[in-house]
Parts: C-alpha cells; sequence; structure tokens
C-alpha cells in the first residue's frame, strides 16, 4: 500500500485521537544513559482491598524508577520492572518501594543480566 506523507499523518493522528496509538516513545539503552540496573520484582501486598492497592499503584505509577508496572493474578500483587544507575540507588529503591511501605508484605527481585528484547511491537491489520 502506498500512502502519501500526508495520509499517513491522518491515520496517525486518528488513532491518537481514538486512543489506539497511547503515546509516542522512544526504546532507548538503559547503558548508554548511565542506568546499568534492571531488575523484574514482585510484590506480595498485605491486603487486596480496594485502598490499597490503589495507593500502591499510585505509588508505583508516580516512581520515576519503575518503568512498567502491572497488577496481576496468580499470587502476586504486581509485577514491575526497575532501572537504576548503580545497586546503592536501586537499593535505594527497594527501600522507598518496598521495605519502608506498610502495605507491602513482601517483595522480590530478579536482576536482569542481558536485556534480550525490549520494547513492544504490535501488527496492526
Amino acid at each position: 500500500m502506498n500512502l502519501s506523507t500526508a495520509a499517513v499523518q491522518r491515520r496517525i493522528a486518528a488513532m491518537e485521537k481514538n486512543g489506539v496509538i497511547a503515546a509516542n516513545a522512544a526504546i532507548v539503552d538503559p547503558d548508554s544513559v548511565g542506568l546499568g540496573v534492571t531488575s523484574i520484582v514482585e510484590v506480595n501486598l498485605v491486603d487486596e482491598k480496594a485502598t490499597t492497592v490503589d495507593r500502591a499503584k499510585a505509588l508505583f505509577r508516580d516512581d520515576p524508577d519503575v518503568q512498567q508496572c502491572y497488577y496481576v493474578t496468580g499470587g502476586r500483587s504486581f509485577i514491575m520492572l526497575i532501572v537504576a544507575p548503580d545497586m546503592r540507588s536501586y537499593e535505594a529503591t527497594t527501600r522507598r518501594l518496598f521495605a519502608e511501605n506498610e502495605a507491602v508484605a513482601s517483595y522480590h527481585s530478579y536482576l536482569a543480566l542481558d536485556r534480550v528484547k525490549a520494547g513492544m511491537a504490535l501488527a496492526i491489520p
């Protein structure tokens, strides 16, 4: 399909308006911007009451170190991806978000050895 630049821009604008495109973003190599630590974290809350969950969602959503956060089923409350420049900074983040948070019952970190694939590419018909 050969579309003009104007036609492509109109389609993009329509998808943005309709919420199909939620944001335009670049996938940045964390090492190149000084973020050498990537961790996938499982978080268990003390309970699943709406107020507890909503406060946790707001805290995690607003924290700049949390790159992705999912409220999930299967025995965990949240799964998230956190980046930090070094282990000292990562420890400070885990203390702030989890260890000193009375709503968090437990958390478990998995430190990434290699970023094999990142981003989200969807084939749109």
